[in-house]
């Protein structure tokens, strides 16, 4: 059983050091996942992977079936997630090639399935922490321990895309408190949340956000500084599933506790 699943964003669409022992298609009650898990070992350790916008990346954020996702994990017995994403940089003292674990989310999407509780039953999750505080700090830990610098905090605001930020929108957001800019953390994190799943998050800012910085923004740079950065989420990631993932040190599978009306 996979002691971690691992989310890919753009740029990462597989993980080299991941030892595949199978890959596997899982059917879901909300339809199908981006793709298949690949399920093998790294660093010694089970772990389970899925690239968030498929194998070549043909899934845009909106389109992203989050639900089906989170749920094709649960089926594998994973139950906590770390998720990898592409970032536009707002605080201009995080430049491009930054490694931030965001601790807070503002939520700016819509028209994505955000609940697993869509029909009859009333459940409110507690979201006050939107990541789990254990893994994170796990994350840090790894982080230390691998050598990898990382900003421990910082907020990420998701917008719908899948077009980038007006100048005035990136204006507005950092005026609100947000460092980070991004497309697909959203309805993830929540839906983790309402699985019981601890869940949290490793971002890449790729790029400054519009009118940050005094040119054209391109798909590609994203991509090409997600290529940097990937050994040191390698090392990281190593790092932390060299750790003993067993016994969380958190509430996240008591979510539900006291969630339902």
């Amino acid at each position: 059983m996979p002691l971690l699943g691992v989310i890919g964003g753009s740029g990462l669409y597989d993980m080299q050091d991941l030892d595949i022992s199978d890959t596997l298609k899982v059917d879901t009650p909300y339809g199908p996942p981006s793709g298949s898990y690949r399920i093998g070992r790294f660093a010694g350790m089970e772990a389970a992977f899925l690239p968030r916008h498929g194998a070549s990346h043909r899934l845009q954020p909106h389109k992203i079936n989050y639900r089906a996702n989170l749920w094709g994990f649960r089926e594998l017995g994973v139950r906590r997630v770390v998720s990898v994403c592409a970032t536009g940089g707002i605080n201009a003292g995080v430049p491009p090639g930054s490694i931030v674990l965001p601790d807070q989310i503002i939520d700016l999407t819509s028209g994505r399935m955000s609940t697993f509780y869509d029909g009859d039953e009333v459940v409110h999750v507690d979201f006050t922490e939107p990541f789990c505080p254990d893994l994170r700090d796990r994350v840090r830990t790894a982080s230390e321990a691998a050598g990898v610098p990382v900003i421990p905090s910082g907020v990420y605001i998701c917008v719908n895309g899948p077009r980038l930020e007006t100048a005035a929108e990136i204006r507005t957001f950092g005026a609100w408190g947000a460092d980070l800019v991004g497309m697909t953390l959203m309805p993830e994190a929540a839906l983790a949340r309402e699985l019981e799943m601890c869940f949290t998050c490793i971002a890449v800012v790729t790029n400054f956000a519009a009118g940050i910085a005094a040119r054209k923004l391109t798909v590609q740079e994203v991509l090409d500084t997600m290529k940097t950065t990937e050994g040191k989420l390698r090392s990281l990631l190593a790092k932390l599933l060299s750790a003993d993932l067993r016994s969380p040190r958190c509430a996240c599978r008591q979510s539900l506790k006291e969630a339902r009306l």
